[in-house]
């Protein structure tokens, strides 16, 4: 246990009582002036980071004894907002009206008074009394110019106040320029913040300004620095010999990469036979990036600060510069690649028998896509069969053992297997959405999804017993309340869940089987999620709540996955005897900050991800205004129903449109019912729609129902 750790575990202790510093000395029994000068170091970056509070007659303690809560403002476009408490005298979020903000922004790091608690109201309430830290330094909104000064428009709605721009700040931008403004003054209570213009993306229609818009809002770099640049270029186009000779030699072996069409990265290959005593061994072979990536060079530091390559609708932001990501990394076919394997020897029943990781060097057979593989396998089709003739018998195999891992080991155990419609959308060479179509999981897809899993699950029970430092994909349990509300929710909808104190997945995933291909299928998925704790990256192996696993990593793509890359780098440095006790300790103190680093960019990169996917979906709706759809409603709150059609896009019915009768919200069972018809539109309801706005800057759909619009008529 380190310094910190120790403080805060003796101001944590209930005898404890806020101290001044030189009774913390005293205490602790701190005598000598060095020590007393770095614990009173340590206290001040504690008391910035608000793990621990100074009051104002200047004694030390931690905020959960304090009625106090740390962590971070999530804003409502509304103007209130939510801290999402790190730590602190509650453990749920707190609700922050906007009179209790006093100049705190959406994203700002903050210290909250409790005013009430969950137990005495229906929520925790709080007051903001110190910003931490501000987390906004630029905002990318709308300009918008008058007589004597200019202001944003913020294009996210969670940051309410516009920032007012001085004439001689406007970087000459018109109104409506999709502008990048840096805040100089921050809000204070009854005070807009103030900028300056530092970039002008173009006018809100010129085309391509709003993917633009989007990478500048999530601070999304699009050019790697020239240092990087310069080292990417050192390395050769090609594997040389002297990589090779201390590798094992998979180049006689089937090897094969299954991937979408458009894929560049190409980070995992796999192989498969069977062996003489029935079993199957199943080899996946992943690029090596480590091998060229060494750890705090230029590159490795661009990839830690960009965490993961983000993929937006019209293009990829890449972690790793394209010479290594699609080039001497990507496994292409037919060409010596340098790659970490692991082999499994994987019984009938799907269990890991043997397993051995080695580095190794493969030459790919083909560059087989999702959509071909499926073809061969689900349809038969004789044309691709031909042209694979080499590699259809290891298709099928592949398919075989995929389907084993899948049944007889994940879903077995219990793992929970979401089946929620993700959507492909096709543009246009303008960038324009021509055609909106959910993603399909084939048999193709899923035997890379089994093959990947089953691997990463290997990997790190491996690491797990070597006792090394390592970096885990952990899941943990649902929060108890969350779930509580859950089990009502599915009760209302005819369903039992048997959850008491404690929750296995398997019981959710007997929920989903029982709603397979019903209407309300999507939308017990949704909410079913969203009662999960997001997964994260961990130095601790907490296991992995919605796969049931006891153990699980990201070991499979280390070209896209920072923290793939750093469990490569320490597999190898296992493998070649380099762990001694000095390199153990320096990555136990690196791991932890890897490991938040990632989970904080693939946040990002998801919110990023999803921002694009919603605007060019609403873009798409535009020119289908006056057009009937068909559609199942997946959401119902206080304001209207939201409707989700076939190809994923989602809009509202709002309750005002609903004119055939007086419609009363039942937010218990999820639904409307007329007062006079008794009518209802529930959670899972097939309905038909007509579109009747978009509003692209805002994301926003509407709809109305059919069948009260006739009825009006």
């Amino acid at each position: 246990m380190n310094i910190e750790d120790k403080i805060l575990e003796f101001m944590r202790e209930k005898a404890y009582n806020p101290m001044k510093e030189e009774e913390l000395f005293s205490a602790l029994e701190i005598r000598e002036k060095s020590e007393k000068k770095e614990l009173s170091r340590i206290l001040s970056e504690l008391e910035n980071e608000g793990y621990i509070i100074k009051t104002k007659k200047k004694k030390y303690g931690v905020p959960e004894r304090m009625n106090l809560a740390v962590g971070k403002l999530q804003g409502h476009a509304k103007g209130f907002a939510f801290l999402l408490t790190e730590v602190g005298a509650v453990d749920g979020d707190v609700f922050i009206s906007s009179d209790d903000l006093n100049g705190a922004m959406h994203k700002d790091r903050v210290v909250v008074r409790l005013t009430k608690k969950a137990e005495h109201s229906r929520r925790n309430e709080g007051e903001v009394i110190r910003i931490i830290h501000r987390g906004n330094d630029k905002v990318v909104g709308t300009f918008e110019d008058s007589r004597s000064f200019g202001f944003v428009t913020p294009d996210d709605q969670r940051i309410k106040q516009d920032i007012f721009v001085s004439k001689s700040n406007t970087m000459g931008a018109q109104t409506g320029d999709k502008v990048v403004v840096e805040i100089t003054e921050y809000p204070e209570s009854r005070r807009n913040p103030e900028g300056h213009i530092v970039e002008i993306l173009g006018h809100k229609h010129d085309v391509g300004t709003d993917i633009l818009s989007i990478i500048r809002k999530f601070d999304l770099p699009e050019e790697f620095p020239q240092e990087v640049l310069n080292q990417a270029n050192k390395i050769p186009d090609e594997v040389r010999e002297e990589d090779i000779a201390i590798r094992r030699d998979f180049r006689n072996l089937k090897i094969v990469t299954i991937d979408g069409e458009d894929a560049k990265d190409l980070d995992d290959a796999i192989s498969i036979e069977r062996l003489e005593n029935g079993n199957y061994l199943l080899g996946v072979h992943i690029a090596d990036v480590s091998h060229y990536v060494w750890e705090n060079s230029p590159l490795d530091r661009e990839a830690l600060e960009r965490g993961t390559s983000v993929y937006l609708v019209d293009r990829v932001i890449p972690m790793l510069p394209p010479k290594l990501s699609n080039g001497i990394c990507s496994l292409h076919p037919k060409v010596d690649r340098l790659t970490l394997s692991c082999m499994m020897e994987i019984n009938g029943k799907g269990k890991v028998e043997k397993q051995e990781i080695v580095k190794s060097v493969i030459k790919s057979m083909e560059r087989m896509t999702y959509t071909e593989v499926t073809k061969i396998l689900e349809e038969e089709d004789q044309e691709l069969i031909k042209k694979y003739e080499h590699l259809v018998e290891e298709f099928r195999l592949m398919e075989e053992l995929a389907l084993i891992l899948r049944n007889k080991r994940r879903m077995a155990r219990g793992a929970i297997d979401f089946d929620i419609p993700e959507s492909k959308i096709i543009l246009d060479d303008e960038g324009k959405p021509i055609k909106i179509e959910p993603y399909e999981r084939r048999i193709s897809n899923k035997i890379i999804e089994e093959f990947m899993l089953v691997c990463n699950e290997t990997i790190a029970e491996h690491m797990h017993w070597t006792n090394m430092p390592f970096v885990y994909r952990v899941h943990e349990d649902p929060d108890p309340e969350k779930l509580k509300a859950f089990k009502e929710f599915a009760h209302n909808l005819g369903y039992r869940i048997r959850i008491g104190d404690e929750v296995y997945p398997k019981e959710l995933q007997v929920l989903l089987e029982k709603v397979k291909d019903k209407p309300e299928e999507g939308v017990i998925s949704q909410i079913m999620l969203r009662t999960m704790k997001q997964a994260k990256y961990h130095s601790d192996n907490l296991g992995h709540f919605g796969l049931a696993a006891p153990y699980y990593t990201h070991f499979t793509s280390p070209i896209r996955r920072y923290p793939d890359l750093m469990i490569h780098r320490i597999i190898s440095e296992m493998l070649f005897q380099k762990l001694d006790e000095g390199r153990i300790k320096k990555l136990n103190n690196r791991i932890p900050e890897v490991a938040q680093q990632s989970s904080i960019r693939e946040r990002v990169a998801e919110e990023a991800e999803r921002e694009t996917d919603d605007l060019k979906k609403a873009e798409y709706m535009k020119g289908h205004i006056g057009e009937e759809f068909e559609g199942i409603i997946s959401g119902v709150t206080s304001f209207g129903v939201f409707v989700e059609l076939e190809n994923t896009v989602e809009g509202l019915v709002r309750v005002s449109s609903m004119d055939d009768d007086y419609y009363q919200y039942d937010e218990e069972h999820y639904q409307f019912v007329g007062e006079r018809t008794k009518k209802s539109y529930k959670l899972g309801d097939e309905v038909k729609i007509k579109v009747v706005g978009v509003d692209i800057i805002q994301r926003q759909i509407d709809f109305v129902l059919i069948e009260n619009e006739n009825s009006t008529n």
